[in-house]
């Protein structure tokens, strides 16, 4: 079985450090890089960008709502030629960087509050994904598991991953607890660990409930703005090596060749 590891980098802001970027990126396969929207700027997206093509990991753009202030975790009530605007712009600006290194994003994973509003909303979710296919019909659009998002992108025969997330605990629908809640966060790398084994030996969503959830899992997500995040993805990816797992970044993926 294989299964791929992606992160959330070039995240340098008022709220987040990237100085784990470096470390991190010799550990997971897939990078969703901030596009300066909610965090970032030309030189991180250059530096992570750089790294990633020495260390083999696939690139991809993590566009949000344009809110730096509040790292793009406020929901915003946009129109859908903003929201399009917003996704091909963020994509463009990544891509012109990843030309400049003869590499070539190759999938899109939106943050923050634009993802989880995504989740819940079939319509915005259908106009995310329609986007992103006009955009290019070969990128990788890499979705929460058993979202909404999902459903979408099923429907226009998009290249899909579907991921679960390593350092977050699931509600009873299947979403993520709400950041608000004092539980929503997984900080303890070894509870991390065997979160995820459980999930992808099961194939299924672990509820805070004790509630599994049948699901897609080719995708695990670590969050990279912290040192539990550098810690978490070693141990993470030492168990699930030593679960004979392969590990290969999204565009290896037998799914998409």
């Amino acid at each position: 079985m294989e299964i791929n590891i992606n992160c959330d980098l070039g995240e340098k802001s008022k709220h987040h450090s990237n100085k784990y970027d470096p470390d991190l990126l010799e550990i997971v396969n897939s990078a969703n890089i901030a596009c300066g929207y909610h965090a970032g700027n030309e030189e991180t997206m250059y530096q992570v960008v750089k790294i990633s093509k020495k260390n083999g990991v696939s690139i991809g753009a993590h566009p949000s709502f344009n809110d730096p202030e509040n790292f793009g975790r406020e929901r915003m009530n946009l129109s859908e030629k903003e929201i399009k605007k917003l996704l091909i712009d963020q994509y463009e600006i990544l891509q012109k960087i990843a030309i400049k290194h003869n590499e070539k994003v190759s999938h899109i994973k939106p943050h923050g509050a634009l993802n989880n509003m995504a989740c819940e909303d079939i319509e915005l979710s259908k106009l995310i994904a329609n986007v992103i296919k006009d955009i290019d019909k070969d990128l990788i659009y890499l979705v929460p598991t058993g979202s909404k998002m999902e459903e979408a992108a099923k429907k226009l025969d998009m290249k899909i991953a579907c991921e679960i997330f390593a350092d977050r605990n699931y509600e009873e629908d299947g979403n993520l607890v709400s950041r608000k809640k004092s539980n929503a966060l997984i900080l303890d790398p070894d509870e991390a660990k065997k979160h995820v084994l459980k999930m992808v030996k099961h194939q299924a969503l672990n509820c805070v409930t004790g509630k599994q959830i049948p699901c897609e899992i080719d995708s695990i997500c670590i969050h990279g703005d912290n040192l539990h995040s550098l810690k978490t993805a070693k141990i993470i990816k030492k168990t699930l090596i030593s679960n004979n797992l392969k590990l290969k970044s999204l565009p290896q993926l037998s799914k998409f060749n």
